[in-house]
């Protein structure tokens, strides 16, 4: 290939915006013209004013242009309650101008010549608007006749032939769509609030990108005390997957490795399901501590207990967990916002599995998970599911989640309809015999690997579990009320 057939790569800005370079292939194009377009209250002016922060120099310094939204005393007053503001940076490199006097009469023509005289005055890196759709209502108000799209029109030749990358924020529906901004626009950014309930949650979506590969979809946004933060709906890319491996982790429960053909296969995903009370915490805990004797490194995301709560039932196997924390070996994540996303979870897991190198993961419990997430997200708990587990699987860990079923369900085994997401399913029953509560154990599938047919009893210790026989003598297990074997007792 000649040099002239090879494709002009665009230059692009590191946003500061955790997770939206991602969302938009790398991050925002440099010298572009975007529409950063939603209702009140999505985070617009949050988000500009954080990708102004970040991207400002003292050479080519970041412009902040008000028309009629707040003033900019008012608007810095806020807006240094933020992480990324830096009060030093304020008339260094980052300016403001306020053109309120301007927009209130209708000039547009004074409007634009304020902007060109203050834009080559400072040679800006980045010159952001706001708000824009203020100053379209005051002149459709004061003239509906005016030359407006004219105007437009103008001010985007103007920026996008200046030197500079510029955001123009502005209040559109959908339905506005067609509105000449939008045609010129290399880049539209939707900012969106989902209600449901009790539950608000914030979602961004990239319309429009012009020569990056940004990804689809809707992307959950959560602001903090830092500021603007993107959970890009799809964190790990299919070329990103571990390679396979032949080697097999301990469940850490003396013979159950043996009933599952020599333990889990490394990277695979396993779900235990019971009913409460059948000791599933407690077989994830065994899990970890399989692990953190052999050496490896382990994540635990506990949806109904805090984390100093999980440690002190811990306790039970000694002093392994508490000494892993300090070592840096275990994490115990607390998730359980009720506004909780998906991905909000799916990246909170990932970055503790890659800061301490973690080889194990615990999920306690789905059930959790479920009760935790924002509404808007359980009605696809299935495909939610499917991402957490396939995320995770691509990571190379091992994982290990609890579900909690209805003690005599007979037909359900998992609960969700989560069988094909798992590789490995174990199943916990209460069952009567012989007038007692008995709790037994059966594995019930391992992809591409034999594994016992048989329930086992086990007991559940102040030392741990402990498995016991199996049972051929009964029938009937999985109603919870066996009987005697007719074929043996004859």
């Amino acid at each position: 290939m000649s040099s002239a057939e090879v494709p002009h790569e665009l230059a692009l800005l590191s946003t500061g915006v955790p997770g939206l370079d991602e969302v938009l292939g790398g991050g925002l194009p440099a010298l572009s013209f975007n529409l950063v377009a939603g209702g009140p209250g999505t985070g617009k002016t949050t988000m500009a004013m954080q990708l102004l922060f970040a991207t400002a120099t003292v050479e080519r310094p970041g412009l902040f242009i008000t028309l009629l939204g707040e003033t900019s005393l008012k608007m810095l007053r806020y807006q240094q309650c933020f992480d990324f503001f830096v009060e030093d940076a304020v008339g260094e490199r980052v300016h403001f101008l306020n053109l309120s006097e301007e927009a209130l009469g209708g000039d547009l023509e004074a409007v634009l010549a304020r902007i060109v005289h203050n834009v080559e005055a400072l040679r800006p890196g980045l010159v952001v608007v706001d708000s824009f759709r203020s100053l379209v209502h005051s002149v459709e108000t004061e003239a509906p006749n005016s030359s407006l799209e004219r105007f437009v029109q103008r001010l985007a030749l103007h920026l996008t032939t200046w030197d500079i990358t510029s955001l123009l924020i502005g209040e559109y529906q959908h339905q506005e769509l067609r509105n000449p901004v939008f045609t010129v626009a290399d880049g539209i950014f939707w900012l969106t609030q989902d209600v449901e309930r009790n539950s608000v949650v914030r979602k961004l979506q990239v319309v429009k990108s012009r020569g990056v590969p940004h990804m689809p979809g809707l992307h959950t946004l959560k602001i903090t005390t830092a500021g603007v933060q993107v959970f890009p709906r799809l964190p790990i890319q299919a070329g990103e997957q571990c390679p396979a491996s032949n080697a097999r982790v301990s469940t850490g429960i003396t013979g159950l490795d043996a009933l599952m053909g020599g333990g889990i296969p490394a990277g695979d995903s396993l779900v235990l399901t019971g009913p409460t009370g059948s000791g599933k915490t407690t077989f994830a805990m065994h899990f970890v501590l399989a692990g953190l004797v052999a050496g490896e490194s382990a994540v635990v995301a506990v949806f109904e207990e805090r984390p100093d709560v999980y440690l002190a039932r811990a306790a039970r196997f000694g002093s392994a967990f508490s000494d892993a924390v300090a070592a840096g070996r275990l994490r115990v994540i607390y998730l359980r916002p009720l506004d909780l996303s998906v991905d909000e979870t799916l990246q909170e897991i990932r970055e503790s599995v890659q800061d301490i190198g973690a080889s194990r993961v615990v999920i306690d419990s789905i059930n959790g998970f479920e009760m935790a997430l924002a509404p808007t997200f359980r009605e696809d708990f299935r495909e939610s599911l499917y991402r957490l587990i396939g995320t995770l699987t691509r990571l190379g860990v091992t994982t290990y989640s609890t579900v909690e079923i209805e003690a005599q369900d007979r037909a359900t085994l998992t609960g969700y309809h989560v069988s094909f997401l798992t590789d490995i399913i174990l199943s916990q029953r209460y069952a009567e015999i012989d007038g007692a509560l008995h709790k037994v154990l059966l594995v019930v599938k391992m992809r591409g690997s034999d594994h016992s047919r048989d329930f086992r009893r086990y007991r559940s210790t102040e030392a741990g579990v402990i498995l016991g026989d199996t049972l051929p003598e009964y029938e009937g297990i999985l109603s919870g009320t066996p009987t005697r074997s007719r074929r043996l007792g004859s």
